[in-house]
């Protein structure tokens, strides 16, 4: 291994070890559907990923990169995106307060099972964050080129790539074991509320600090 490849692999560990917008949609799924809706999550996290190399490879974020407006439009998309899920959170616990208990048990029971969050949910939302996430935008229009060496071998570029989309992977599946285990805690209706707060909040507060970029 190339001190070059090892410094890149380091930068990646980082990144990927942050916890960021995406590491709270695999937390909240998780929370919601267990550990295979949380997998659901962090494949559709994976696949984003891998289309952000797949368009880095071919030239298209140097492009975005020679026209910054497309990239701003990208955060601005991002920024509705995060704050249309934190509003849904905070929603949800407006809602709770108006049912009936009985109703709310019912409800806990069906998504402990799992039922109520359907893994094809779980991927495209996690698929969504993802693709708009500027963080990962400007992980392959910046950092990514610096570790790149003159006259880099064949493949070199898809080994880069490959690192970065496994590594994610492999995070955000210790995320979904970590928080698996928290589920039997969550059923319970006060702490249930409380963590859709929490996540709400940091839905709406990653919104803003995306959207505050955006500001001159």
């Amino acid at each position: 291994m190339t001190p070059l490849l090892l410094a890149y692999l380091s930068v990646t560990a980082l990144l990927v070890l942050t916890p960021g917008a995406t590491t709270a949609v695999v937390v909240r799924q998780t929370l919601a559907g267990g550990h295979r809706t949380g997998l659901a999550a962090a494949f559709g996290a994976a696949a984003a990923n891998a289309t952000h190399a797949s368009l880095a490879g071919l030239g298209l974020w140097v492009a975005v990169g020679r026209w910054p407006f497309v990239l701003s439009v990208i955060r601005l998309g991002g920024a509705l995106y995060l704050a249309w899920l934190g509003v849904s959170s905070l929603r949800r616990v407006a809602q709770s307060w108006t049912l009936a208990p009985a109703v709310l048990d019912t409800d806990r029971q069906v998504s402990s099972a799992g039922a109520d969050r359907p893994h094809r949910t779980a991927f495209l939302e996690a698929v969504g964050v993802n693709l708009l996430n500027p963080a990962i935008i400007s992980f392959y229009l910046a950092v990514v080129p610096t570790f790149v060496p003159p006259n880099p071998p064949r493949g070199y570029y898809a080994l880069l790539a490959v690192s970065h989309v496994s590594m994610a992977f492999a995070c955000h599946s210790a995320w979904v074991m970590a928080f698996h285990g928290l589920r039997r805690i969550v059923a319970r209706r006060d702490v249930g509320r409380t963590l859709d707060v929490l996540t709400g909040t940091a839905m709406l507060w990653l919104s803003w600090r995306v959207g505050a970029e955006l500001l001159p």
